[in-house]
């Protein structure tokens, strides 16, 4: 059963949840390296093996600490990444850097996304430590830099540190372990497979002017650009199932009989777009505190997410640009990304490429490159551990191998073939999604508790002799 109460281990979780929050990891300027040198305070009394890899801007810092076993198996590794996207400190009710609990949940950023799995994956290896488990494999938890932002993340690791992060199989952030309004757990969701996150840039070009005489918006850099992105707001991508988003709905059907599973029926229909179109709708209209993620496992999606323009209020300005975050289903490609881009603007006049500092060309080929890498195998001891022992925790729960909507540090070891099993590993509900990325971003004490049973247990059955 749910390891609720008040309890040693899930205690010990939540106070170095509070601690990893206190460091403010921010991206940009993603310092990591006092986060990083506190881990290894943690570490090393246990006797774990611990290497810190300081980035060239000195600030990107990994840390990496290696539980040894016995070498009869290839390691398991574990991976969180410790920068945090910045806050807007006054729209916050608490410090975001605080650590606060209160209420039973833990306030501040990256309490959900991803210091409060970082101490949930640390915990669970530092108490295989304590007790001083027997292992057949080694334990990799890596602490990683540049996930949000910056070119020193796990790829760039990878290059010169294979050997520290090679392993037969890893879990990362992804998948969500949803709960319902009475608190239980009825899905555990399990990422195998991501969209690629692409980010494109409009430009247009136009005359410079005094403000006091206005051109015809039509002519104006800031008009083009302005039309553009007025038939992007409202375009929608169509509809397309991936096995795993149809093994999500199938999953989200039989839990919720009625106007969900009706709605499911008529999206797989997929033979009539009219139908399909209609049963999205019901669907998000049925579940409609999870519509956003609903929508995005079911679309390749575009957000608009900066714009820039001018340099004095009463200038005209030549020249306005924008920055679309796309997300793109498995299996699309960016050549089709840009056409429906350019359709959709329909006009010459508005310039879309890559925002890449390095060529066209090259940027193309490395997202062909991410597009590419296979998905994860549901056939291996890992995720077969995390299906039992989601079973021993949660047991109303079925556990489902789902597509994650957004992008992680993963690709640095399924591109080298090892598979990659993404969880936020805790319980959430939609109030707790909203929050990631957001304002007063939390995570529940009892997730954590849950959390750490759920990863202890999963680490015993993979690892221990």
């Amino acid at each position: 059963m749910p390891v609720t109460a008040p309890n040693a281990e899930g205690a010990r979780t939540v106070a170095l949840l509070q601690q990893l929050i206190r460091f403010d990891t921010s991206n940009p300027t993603g310092d990591t390296a006092a986060l990083a040198a506190f881990l290894r305070t943690q570490f090393e009394p246990l006797g774990v093996q611990t290497d810190v890899i300081v980035a060239p801007n000195g600030k990107a810092v990994h840390f990496i600490a290696r539980l040894k076993g016995d070498g009869s198996k290839k390691p398991v590794l574990l991976a969180a990444h410790a920068d945090v996207v910045p806050v807007e400190r006054d729209k916050w009710s608490v410090e975001p850097f605080a650590g606060i609990e209160k209420d039973g949940f833990v306030y501040g950023r990256g309490a959900m996304d991803f210091k409060g799995g970082m101490a949930v994956f640390a915990r669970a290896v530092m108490r295989l430590a304590e007790q001083k488990v027997p292992l057949a494999r080694d334990v990799i938890f890596l602490a990683e830099a540049d996930e949000e932002e910056g070119q020193y993340n796990t790829s760039w690791l990878a290059k010169d540190h294979w050997d520290k992060m090679d392993a037969e199989f890893a879990l990362n952030e992804g998948g969500y372990i949803l709960q319902g309004a009475d608190g239980a757990v009825r899905q555990v969701n399990v990422t195998t497979v991501e969209k690629t996150s692409v980010v494109l840039r409009l430009r247009t070009n136009g005359p410079v002017g005094h403000a006091s005489r206005p051109l015809p918006s039509n002519e104006t850099a800031n008009g083009k650009l302005i039309a553009a992105l007025e038939k992007l707001s409202v375009h929608e991508p169509g509809i397309r199932l991936i096995p795993q988003t149809r093994g999500y709905l199938e999953a989200l059907a039989r839990q919720n009989p009625g106007p969900t599973a009706n709605a499911v029926r008529k999206i797989f229909a997929v033979a009539d777009g009219r139908t399909q179109a209609l049963g999205e709708r019901e669907l998000m209209a049925a579940q409609p505190a999870n519509a956003p993620l609903l929508r995005a496992l079911m679309h390749n999606t575009m957000a608009i997410t900066m714009i820039k323009s001018g340099q004095a209020a009463n200038v005209i300005p030549g020249q306005a640009e924008a920055i679309i975050n796309a997300r793109l289903l498995p299996g699309a490609t960016t050549d089709q990304l840009i056409d429906e881009v350019r359709r959709v603007v329909g006009d010459d006049a508005v310039n879309v490429d890559f925002a890449t500092p390095v060529s066209q060309e090259a940027t193309r080929k490395y997202y062909q490159a991410k597009s590419n890498i296979p998905e994860s195998s549901t056939d291996t001891e890992l995720y077969r551990a995390l299906r039992t022992q989601a079973a021993a925790v949660w047991p109303q729960a079925q556990v489902v191998p789902v597509l994650f909507e957004a992008g992680t540090d993963a690709v640095a070891w399924r591109e080298r073939g090892v598979p990659v099993y993404g969880i936020y590993p805790y319980p959430l509900d939609a109030d707790i999604l909203k929050g990631m990325h957001g304002h007063d971003e939390r995570i529940a004490v009892r997730s954590l508790y849950e959390g750490t049973d759920w990863v202890y247990r999963v680490l015993l059955d993979v690892a221990k002799k």
